[in-house]
């Protein structure tokens, strides 16, 4: 029988969440942090067509959403329920305890991620946390389950092939500023093409609090298209996202839409005054070792 490697497995099953950064963020010495060259969140007004487009509307409402993130938001606490599907498989939903500090770049104050799997079972548990421009770039992590006492904690590339297995995006896309931005872009993006309709839901609910839910579908398959449907929750009391769901075009006539997927913030609290303290690997609060 092969010799049981802990270390070996852990690294072999080690994945984190998240909705890149450049590898050239901020350093000791910076004087300033910056935003990923390729996002689009900052553009003061709609690009493409410059007629009315359904999207439109929810363009607007992004734009403004994202400027009150970046104003009045600066961090907040939640369980994030993830749920991916990566290449052909939909891996099982993830529930994590989740701390985010927002990037303030006149603060001079990193995007900054804590997370502490709660469920399923296997990965219960584990632990990762990331500083933007800290510790070269990398995140440190270690493993739940049965792994957790027997190995320790490791370095890696977020963005690398053992951080990224079974995931579709690095933890340092995690939060919900990016996820405003990254519709923001696919919006950008599709507002260059037809074939859109968007509907607004002013009743709908996600964990009992009052939501709009946006909806977007693309009736007609094409290459250029991310999505067949694409379904944004915005907590009215909060003004922040805190459920996106994208869906996939259905294998055959009938069937429903495949997931691609979704992640639900619940028990979210905003500005809770989270501090150096809470991202760094020492906290004795934490199991990292």
């Amino acid at each position: 029988m092969p010799h049981f490697n802990p270390r070996r497995a852990f690294l072999q099953t080690l994945g984190v969440a998240g909705i890149t950064c450049a590898s050239s963020l901020l350093l000791a010495e910076d004087k300033q942090l910056t935003e990923p060259v390729f996002r689009v969140g900052n553009l003061p007004n709609p690009v493409g067509n410059q007629k009315e487009h359904p999207l439109d509307p929810a363009l607007k409402i992004a734009r403004e959403g994202l400027e009150h993130i970046r104003k009045n938001v600066y961090d907040y606490e939640c369980i994030l329920i993830k749920r991916e599907r990566v290449g052909n498989a939909l891996n099982d939903e993830e529930y994590m305890f989740a701390k985010v500090r927002n990037r303030k770049v006149d603060e001079k104050i990193p995007l900054s991620v804590y997370l502490r799997f709660l469920k399923p079972e296997a990965v219960k548990g584990q632990e990762c946390l990331w500083v933007e421009g800290k510790n070269n770039g990398k995140l440190i992590g270690h493993p739940g389950g049965r792994l957790s006492k027997l190995t320790p904690s490791v370095w890696l590339d977020p963005v690398g092939p053992i951080a990224m297995r079974g995931n579709r995006y690095p933890i340092t896309e995690m939060g919900v500023e990016n996820l405003v931005m990254k519709l923001i872009e696919k919006g950008e993006r599709d507002r260059k093409q037809g074939e859109c309709e968007v509907k607004f839901y002013e009743d709908a609910k996600i964990n009992k609090r009052p939501c709009l839910l946006i909806e977007v579908k693309h009736p007609v398959q094409r290459d250029y298209f991310d999505f067949h449907i694409a379904q944004i929750y915005l907590d009215k009391e909060l003004n922040v996202p805190v459920r996106y769901a994208a869906y996939t075009w259905p294998e055959a006539q009938g069937e429903k839409p495949l997931l691609l997927e979704e992640y639900t913030y619940v028990n979210m609290k905003l500005n809770v005054g989270l501090t150096d303290a809470d991202f760094n690997d020492h906290n004795k609060d934490y199991g990292f070792h």
